[in-house]
């Protein structure tokens, strides 16, 4: 364990305005278990004013919500380094810290591998006596001599380079709870001095044993830092891309000047200035200036997105050209960003439901080791009585559960960063195994499958066509499903019509839209959706019939009728295939008309395609799939999604999408490309193969360990050599997830457009 970092320097900003409720994300440093995340997560919640307390295993990082009337958070962040962990704030700089605590647990591991070596030697007379090639046994003097060697030897070993796991233990211990240092430290310690006390009574010592003991678990401890260290760099990459500082403008627009500010400590309607180069440090609106935005962080655009004024930025993206002025208008954790990070951390803390079991018994199975520990070494006290103590000693270090505790963290952080590397940020940690166990993947149409940029192929109008077109445009822009959007953009680019005024507007889920000008009701939408306003059915165009169209109509007559047609994505055949190959059977579920919806389900290979399904219709066909034991993924966009999303088994929203069905997802498709998707669903499945990997080796090697220590078959240094073994085997076999390819991208000619 590293020393920990004491809390010094002033506190942070408060990121929230109001002192009532403060939320701040703490870094803590020295934990190595889920015993350590335990005992931190139980003592934070019992302080007074704390309403909320979490901490994300993967990054080492906290999330605090408290009350800042009755507490301050150099109190949250004292009470973590009295427990004996370091803390401080997430925004301030620790690298000299952490560059600290790496060269003392190097210089613990080079003492203790230098001792070992040398003990070995001393001790390696006793191991060939009485061999002859020994020249007969050791004398008394020279059997002593050696073990005052080995036990000087020992000393720096086991109260410098030990005493990591001596205050972890006891710091577990005097807050009455068990540890994994427990039974490492009580094994150091019986080890050395019972070899003290043989030395000086006569009988054989384990000084080596003890100093290898300390010298694998130092070792094994580092490497595993070193994994999650690259298992976790995503995680850590994008929280690292959280602005820093803000340049505020308090006098604008009277004047320009700047102010440098922590970008947490920023408030909503705050103006901010932002140079070529600089981070966007909230998200807001542009007041004033001309750029291009770098968003690739967030939308998997490679290209850089114009910007000028009135536009929408967000936090995190890089300005690149030109001054901007911007608005405040979500600040710090608040930020699409801050959400998007909180997410990722919460989901990487999650754990299968498989591992919670392990978890929830760590303490439980170290105390059942303590009294096998004890009734071994009673029981062989009647046997052999000088074999006792060692045999205890074995069973309490070939043991330690240090490869239970490993067996998840890593491959979840390596999974989720991954994934979120190529586009797909990971809500939820049951949706790992929930795409590992998927049987069933149901994609809507329209955004999913398709651009979602459907194009009008034709307009028809009944009436003056200056006056309809205007409403219906009114109407479209403000919608965000792909079907009104592709009508507002026709008619703004083609027509180049005025918007209507538009009152009491109501969006109908699978429907369309509802408004009212001067009094009357207008319906734009479905064939259905007009109809029930209508009162009887529109007449549209043979040749259009089973094709997508949109109408516009009020109670007596439809005024104008949009012919549209959508194009399948270029990687959807790809995608759906690789999906095949891992298992998957592939579903298709649209509201669009029989036609477009048969005609894509041709171009991607699916069998099981429905057309003209209401969101109603979607719901209880995925809850009936549920009922004959099915594990539903759904893959959807729009606001009809949203109820079949809720029941999903995984969810999963395109970037692109509406609000409702993001927030209603396990899964978020940032980079809106299918094959992130089919790539997210491979890396489940291996991730979750190898968490199963781990706990099974981890359950396998303590069912044999456990016996051959009580029968005496285990030395207590093939025990250390047994236990760091068996955890570094945990930890290297999280980095196989690695070696899993990476999707390929070929940009097309509207990819680059």
């Amino acid at each position: 364990m590293s020393d920990p970092i004491s809390a010094t320097g002033p506190a942070a900003p408060l990121s929230e305005t109001s002192p009532a409720s403060i939320t701040e994300k703490l870094a803590i440093s020295g934990m190595h278990c889920a015993a350590c995340v335990q005992l931190i997560e139980f003592r934070l919640q019992q302080l007074p004013g704390i309403t909320s307390f979490r901490i994300q295993p993967a990054t080492h990082t906290a999330s605090v919500r408290y009350d800042g009337q009755r507490l301050d958070l150099r109190d949250i962040l004292n009470a973590i380094v009295s427990l004996g962990y370091g803390a401080y704030p997430a925004g301030q700089e620790a690298d000299e810290q952490v560059r600290k605590q790496n060269r003392m647990a190097l210089l613990r591991i080079f003492i203790a591998g230098f001792a070992m070596m040398q003990v070995m030697m001393f001790a390696w007379p006793s191991y060939l006596v009485p061999n002859p090639t020994a020249d007969g046994e050791l004398t008394p003097d020279q059997d002593l001599l050696l073990k005052l060697a080995s036990l000087a030897i020992s000393v720096p070993v086991v109260f410098f380079c030990a005493m990591p796991f001596f205050k972890s233990a006891w710091r577990d211990l005097k807050h009455k709870h068990i540890g994994m240092d427990a039974p490492v430290s009580l094994g150091i310690l019986l080890t050395f001095f019972a070899s003290v006390w043989t030395t000086f009574r006569g009988g054989a010592v384990y000084y080596d044993s003890a100093i290898m003991f300390v010298f694998l678990l130092l070792g094994a401890r580092w490497i595993e830092q070193r994994v999650q260290h690259k298992a976790t760099r995503a995680l850590r990459i994008l929280t690292q891309l959280q602005p820093v500082q803000a340049r505020k403008l308090p006098d604008y627009p009277a004047s320009l000047r700047e102010e440098l500010q922590d970008a947490r400590a920023l408030n909503t309607g705050d103006v901010l200035l932002v140079l070529p180069g600089d981070q966007i440090p909230a998200d807001g609106i542009i007041l004033d200036g001309d750029s291009a935005c770098d968003e690739a962080l967030m939308t998997g655009e490679s290209h850089p997105v114009a910007k000028q004024s009135g536009d929408q930025v967000t936090a995190g993206s890089i300005n690149i050209q030109g001054r901007l002025v911007m608005r405040a208008e979500q600040t710090g954790h608040a930020t699409r960003l801050g959400h998007l990070i909180s997410m990722m951390e919460n989901a990487a803390s999650e754990k299968p439901g498989i591992v919670l079991l392990a978890d929830r018994h760590a303490s439980r199975f170290l105390m059942i080791i303590m009294l096998v520990a004890l009734i071994s070494g009673l029981v062989w006290w009647q046997i052999q009585p000088e074999r006792a103590l060692w045999i205890a000693i074995s069973v309490i270090v070939v043991t330690c559960p240090c490869a239970l505790s490993l067996a998840t963290p890593g491959v979840m952080a390596a999974a989720i960063g991954l994934m979120a590397k190529n586009g797909v940020l990971v809500k939820s940690g049951k949706a790992l195994q929930g795409l590992a166990q998927a049987t069933h993947i149901v994609f809507d149409k329209t955004g999913t499958l398709t651009n979602g940029k459907l194009q009008v192929q034709a307009v028809t109008t009944d009436g003056d066509a200056s006056t309809i077109l205007p409403l219906a445009l009114g109407m479209a822009a403000s919608s965000h499903h792909p079907v009104a959007r592709s009508v507002a953009d026709y008619l703004i680019a083609q027509q180049n019509h005025q918007t209507a005024p538009v009152q009491q507007i109501h969006e109908i889920a699978g429907g369309g839209i509802e408004a009212a000008i001067d009094g009357q009701v207008y319906r734009f939408g479905q064939a259905s959706f007009v109809a029930e306003l209508l009162g009887r059915d529109p007449v549209i165009p043979a040749e259009w019939q089973g094709k997508t169209v949109s109408l516009l109509a009020n109670a007596e007559r439809v005024l104008a009728a949009f012919l549209l047609q959508d194009q399948l994505r270029d990687d959807a055949v790809e995608a759906l295939q690789q999906l095949r190959a891992a298992g998957k059977q592939i579903c298709l579920l649209s509201g669009d008309q029989p036609e477009p919806v048969a005609r894509i389900a041709a171009q991607t290979g699916i069998t099981e395609a429905h057309a003209q399904m209401s969101p109603e219709a979607k719901f209880a066909w995925v809850q009936n799939l549920q009922r004959q034991g099915a594990k539903v993924v759904m893959v959807g966009d729009g606001m009809n999604d949203g109820p079949v999303l809720a029941i999903a088994n995984v969810a999963v929203a395109m970037g692109q999408g509406a609000a409702i069905s993001q927030t209603r997802s396990d899964l978020l498709l940032v980079s809106n490309r299918l094959p992130d998707l089919s790539y997210g669903v491979r890396a489940a499945g291996v991730s979750f193969r190898l968490i199963r990997e781990n706990l099974g080796w981890a359950i396998l090697y303590n069912l044999v360990a456990i016996p051959a220590a009580v029968i005496g078959w285990l030395e207590p240094w093939h025990a250390a050599l047994g236990m760091s073994l068996s955890s570094l085997i945990v930890v290297l076999n999280a980095l196989r997830l690695y070696l899993l390819s990476q999707p390929e991208y070929q940009l097309t000619d509207d990819a680059t457009e």
